[in-house]
Order: C-alpha cells, then sequence, then structure tokens
C-alpha cells in the first residue's frame, strides 16, 4: 500500500523535491501535494509524533500521490519496524556515525534474505495480508536514507557507498558544521570540503540529498548532481509566509506613545 514513486523517479535520474514535516497536519500535508511537491519527510526526531499520527499521515501522503518518508528518531529497531509496517515510503535515518551501523540498519529494515526484519503480514503495509508477495515486494520498493551529518559519516563515505541495500545519503549541513567544530555556518570551508567529499565520492554510486531554502542553492546542487531535494520544512515555511503577511499591517500598529 505504500507508494515508491520518488524512489523509482531516482532510479530513472529524475530530480525529486520533499520537505520536511513537523507538524500534524494532514490538510498542510495535502496542501504540499496540491502544490507539486514529490514526498514529505515526516520528521520523528525533531516532531512531536505519535505512531498512529504518522500512520494517518503516510495515508495522506499516499492519496495526495507523494512518498511518504520517516525520519525516525534514531536507528532503534522498533521505530524502524512501526513506521515501515504503518506502509511508510521509505526512511530517512539521523545520528549514525559509521558504515557498519549503517548495515546493520539494513539489517532492521530488510526482510530476508537482505536482512532480519520481523515479519507481521497482517500489517497496514502488507494491505492487511493481502499481498501475497510482500517481503520481496517491500525488499525492492522501499527507499532508506541515511544521514551524513557528522565527520565520522564523512571519513567513512567510502565504505557507506558500497552498501547496496542503502539508496540515498542525505547531506546535513548543519549538523556537519556542529560536527567539524563550526556551529551554524555550513559555508565554513571545513564544511564545504566535507560535503564536496561526500558528493565526489557518491555521484554515480547513491541519490545524493540535501536540504537547500534558496533558487541559488538548488541550482548548483542539482547541477552537481544532487537529485533528492529537501526544500525547507513546513514550520519554516508557514513563519515565513506569516512574517509576510504581518508585514502588510506593521504601519497600522500603534506606536510607543499610544497613537
Amino acid at each position: 500500500m505504500f507508494n515508491s514513486a520518488v524512489k523509482r523517479k531516482l532510479e530513472a535520474g529524475e530530480t525529486v523535491f520533499g520537505s520536511f514535516f513537523k507538524v500534524d497536519s494532514p490538510a498542510i500535508a495535502e496542501l504540499y501535494g496540491l502544490a507539486g511537491f514529490d514526498f514529505l519527510i515526516v520528521d520523528a526526531e525533531h516532531g512531536c509524533f505519535t505512531h498512529g499520527q504518522i500512520e494517518n499521515l503516510i495515508r495522506t501522503c499516499e492519496r495526495m500521490g507523494m512518498s511518504s518518508i520517516i525520519r525516525t528518531p534514531d536507528a532503534q529497531e522498533t521505530n524502524i519496524l512501526h513506521v515501515l509496517d504503518s506502509g511508510a515510503s521509505g526512511i530517512q535515518v539521523p545520528s549514525l556515525k559509521s558504515a557498519a551501523e549503517v548495515r546493520d540498519l539494513i539489517r532492521k529494515a530488510k526482510y530476508w534474505p537482505q536482512g532480519e526484519r520481523g515479519s507481521a503480514r497482517a500489517c497496514r503495509a502488507a494491505g492487511y495480508g493481502t499481498v501475497p508477495d510482500y517481503e520481496t515486494r517491500a525488499n525492492a520498493e522501499t527507499l532508506v536514507s541515511v544521514h551524513v551529518e557528522n565527520k565520522e559519516m564523512v571519513e567513512d563515505i567510502e565504505a557507506l557507498c558500497a552498501i547496496p541495500e542503502l539508496d540515498v545519503v542525505f547531506i546535513g549541513p548543519g549538523d556537519l558544521s556542529q560536527s567539524l567544530g563550526h556551529p551554524g555556518n555550513a559555508s565554513h570551508p571545513d564544511v564545504v570540503a566535507a560535503i564536496d567529499r561526500v558528493i565526489e565520492v557518491a555521484a554515480g554510486r547513491k541519490h545524493i540529498g540535501t536540504v537547500v531554502g534558496n533558487a541559488k542553492a538548488l541550482d548548483s546542487y542539482v547541477a552537481r548532481g544532487v537529485h533528492y531535494i529537501a526544500w525547507l520544512s513546513d514550520l519554516g515555511m508557514i513563519r515565513g509566509a506569516l512574517n509576510g503577511a504581518a508585514a502588510n499591517f506593521a504601519p497600522y500598529r500603534a506606536t510607543g506613545d499610544g497613537k
């Protein structure tokens, strides 16, 4: 029952566009679909979601023709299992620090013979037991993305790109800047060099993703082969829209003397 459109588009060489999603609002998810986004990254690491809320957002994404990628809080087996059993199109896992940890993640996310994911065909992803070839299909269609957001992952990028079941390496400039000792300064030469290294090694071997917030950055990354694009987040865009609206009535605010 999950939508694997994003994985298929990436495999066809297309660029796909999504956004981090941090609020429990199916209505806002629908607006993303109406605007033409390809996927949402439901942020269970920094957002506040129950398993049931995530499942309903997965349903909403399916209805709107979008893929649902869940950024899990971590790589714990229960978190991986819940979102995939709910029918998520894929997972995006933060905070890992080595290719060995990613191989263990694959074990949790894939069924035999690629992994050891717990099997329960009565789950939503398997159509509650109505999809006879579910395990084979899930292995083939589930997208697996991991964050490259610390210096350890950058140093292990060669081994990371050698893992066949890994689909996307997602560059996190903000966390990477902190890991390299320059918090909040993604333009620091050390951070830029690390990003360059990841793109250089991963190009042609893995799909590459990152977060962008302006057209110049988008053009630059796409030209370098980054085709899995997260455009800001719902909260960032809502904040921008509200600030823009408030600017219209700012001149009508009372002055300090009460006039």
